[in-house]
């Protein structure tokens, strides 16, 4: 009789193979599909560049079929596919300078002085079944900004963590570092994200220098009453009432449920996104003449 313990033994070893065997190009393209939307608003958080993020989109597909024979099983195929996503970004960005911590102020500026760019949102909020503005998408779209003043490593930490919900050792295999640097990452990524809305978020403080939320919703919802809105999102209904770490929990709820490709805000923040991108990178260039 084969002893139990050999036969455990020979079962570990065996299911990598038999993983690795029954993934094939039609299995890899089946379950890439299923991961399609959360690997495309992964990407379009870190870059803020809608071309970049379909490109990125596309590579890491190709790139997986062409190295699908590397696959062990080692861990889930989503794992690995976003450890892909997460390099080609990497690579994307990486002669590229992060935001500017007073970005959101820069934005502000640029935006009240350009009037095509307000042209352009009033269009797409009149036509485009994805134009319409509220404040939780708004919301969401602030949260994207803000983790752009990261260090990368850290934005993509986070991004994984809080908004995508991979536990920590998946981290440490998509970025091919220690379960101490993720959580080091994590740590210092959070904690600084909290201290930016802590600080200037007028929806969460009061003595907050930052309105945009409320002032683009008096813009392009003039008839609405703004404090009727707020009081449905649970964040600025409890901001007087718990600590920055329950906020932020709150916060990124929000941008969890939203996904900024197909959401009723869509078009309207991808447009908003793609402006602050260009005004980033003119300024980047600027400070560093």
């Amino acid at each position: 009789m084969i002893n139990l313990n050999c036969k455990i033994s020979c079962l570990v070893s065996f299911v990598p193979s038999l993983i690795f065997e029954l993934m094939n190009p039609e299995q890899l393209n089946l379950e890439f599909n299923q991961i399609r939307s959360q690997l495309k608003s992964f990407i379009v958080r870190i870059t803020a560049s809608i071309a970049d993020t379909e490109d990125i989109v596309q590579d890491t597909y190709l790139k997986a079929l062409e190295k699908l024979n590397t696959f062990k099983g080692e861990s889930s195929l989503k794992t690995w596919l976003f450890s892909i996503a997460s390099n080609l970004a990497k690579d994307n960005l990486r002669a590229k300078k992060r935001w500017a911590e007073n970005a959101s102020d820069i934005f502000r500026e640029e935006a009240l002085a350009d009037r095509v760019f307000f042209q352009e949102a009033i269009h797409i909020r009149n036509t485009s079944t994805h134009g319409a503005f509220e404040i939780k998408e708004h919301i969401s779209f602030c949260f994207t900004c803000v983790s752009k003043t990261l260090p990368l490593e850290q934005q993509i930490c986070l991004l994984l963590k809080e908004v995508y919900e991979f536990k920590t050792s998946e981290i440490a295999l998509i970025i091919g570092n220690t379960e101490a640097m993720v959580k080091y990452y994590l740590r210092a990524g959070r904690g600084k994200m909290m201290d930016v809305f802590d600080h200037r978020c007028s929806l969460i403080n009061k003595e907050g220098v930052c309105h945009q939320c409320t002032e683009l919703n008096g813009i392009f919802n003039p008839a609405q009453k703004v404090q009727e809105e707020l009081v449905k999102i649970e964040m600025t209904r409890e901001a007087g009432n718990l600590e920055k770490e329950q906020l932020f929990d709150l916060r990124t709820k929000i941008v969890q449920e939203l996904d900024p490709f197909e959401s009723g805000a869509a078009e309207l923040q991808l447009h908003h996104l793609e402006h602050n991108r260009k005004v980033m990178e003119k300024y980047s260039e600027k400070v560093s003449v």
